[in-house]
């Protein structure tokens, strides 16, 4: 009987198609874990982008508004999150294929730096209009 490797990296394919249930869960978590591991250790946008939800989500869980908006504050920071994984994610594969510039290349890395430029923007506004409306609310002696 063949030796099975342990090293998720060298994926017997048919196999791992055949796998289901809670084993398939299991993998798919171990791989999920080894993208944010890559991602944390290769990525200072990742990183940074961390920090700033490591800080923001206790600030939106204390804050006196509705659970609505305290779920809207950290899911944009999620959102944030997921799309400079998927950015990551399309750098990795179009630096894979060559490092030379390439316009399709390029195109591909652009339109994913402009999607995180837009999730940021997205998260931004969201906390400006949110929080700020609180603050405002709260020093407004007309409410």
């Amino acid at each position: 009987m063949p030796e099975q490797s342990t090293n998720r990296l060298a994926l017997d394919r048919p196999a791992e198609k055949r796998k289901r249930g809670l084993r398939r869960v299991v993998d798919a978590t171990h791989y999920s874990l080894d993208g944010l591991r890559a991602a944390w250790a290769g990525e200072d946008a990742f990183r940074q982008e961390i920090m700033l939800a490591v800080v923001l989500t206790p600030v939106a869980l204390v804050l006196p508004i509705a659970l609505a908006e305290k779920i809207l504050l950290v899911g944009v920071l999620m959102l944030v999150l997921i799309v400079e994984l998927l950015n990551s994610a399309i750098e990795a594969a179009v630096d894979r294929d060559s490092l030379e510039i390439n316009p399709l290349g390029k195109r591909a890395k652009d339109v994913g730096s402009a999607a995180v430029m837009l999730a940021l923007t997205f998260a931004g506004g969201t906390w400006v209009a949110i929080v700020g409306w609180y603050f405002f609310r709260a020093s407004n002696p007309f409410t």
